[in-house]
């Protein structure tokens, strides 16, 4: 809808004001084609594409943090800090100068696992880095830190592709990791953000365990109540 909008804020300005009731103006003739910018901007991000059920996913996400870049671009760089923030990640092992051994979560109390390597890197600037060998979830990622406009924060951008299996096993992992994994990406930058800023991630009352009360698939229907669990509620 906002790319829609922004489109034809640029290819009919006269238009969009005249069914907005806004006026003929120099000044709104100015502010639509800019607000239109804005608009096709703000729908870019955060997006997903791909199947869920066997083959690539490709994400990108976009967080502004209130520290320095090179604050951010050495918290990520400690890749064993990932799982602070990661919520599949249960555990990031250094190996190496550039070289790592990632454990995820999966369906059941199993994990999926794989060595990653740093193909690309500028201090403060960037990390990239890509799954090695035979890996459970081959995945390739990005992630770029760049000076915000304030002058004090870091515009974090995260670009994220990883394969799923097929078959019954591939369906249950990409189960686990959530229907919307766009939104997972979005969550786990959401913690990034509160971990720097505030030193921990803030958990609502709902779920005060975090990632450790995901014991199998997190999303599930909605179910009605058992007879014993009624009479349980009408005692209370």
């Amino acid at each position: 809808m906002s790319l829609g909008l922004g489109v034809a804020q640029v290819a009919a300005p006269d238009m969009v004001r005249s069914i907005s009731g806004v006026d003929d103006s120099p000044t709104s003739r100015a502010v639509v084609p800019l607000q239109a910018t804005r608009t096709k901007d703000t729908g870019s991000v955060p997006t997903a594409r791909g199947t869920r059920e066997g083959g690539p996913v490709e994400l990108t996400a976009t967080t502004t943090i209130r520290k320095p870049a090179s604050e951010v671009y050495a918290f990520w760089r400690d890749l064993e800090n990932l799982p602070t923030f990661m919520a599949h990640l249960e555990q990031v092992r250094t190996t190496g100068d550039r070289t790592s051994r990632w454990v995820a979560g999966a369906p059941f109390g199993s994990n999926v696992e794989w060595n990653a390597e740093i193909t690309d890197e500028a201090p403060g600037e960037k990390i990239a880095w890509r799954s090695t060998g035979h890996a459970d979830v081959p995945n390739t990622g990005t992630v770029r830190f760049l000076p915000a406009p304030d002058g004090v924060s870091t515009e974090v951008h995260v670009a994220l592709t990883y394969d799923i299996p097929s078959g019954a096993i591939g369906k249950a992992v990409a189960k686990y990791f959530g229907e919307e994994p766009h939104q997972q990406l979005d969550d786990d930058l959401r913690r990034l953000k509160q971990v720097l800023e505030t030193g921990e991630v803030v958990r609502s009352d709902g779920a005060p365990w975090g990632k450790r009360a995901r014991k199998e698939f997190p999303q599930r229907p909605a179910q009605p109540l058992s007879d014993a669990e009624l009479a349980k509620g009408a005692d209370a």
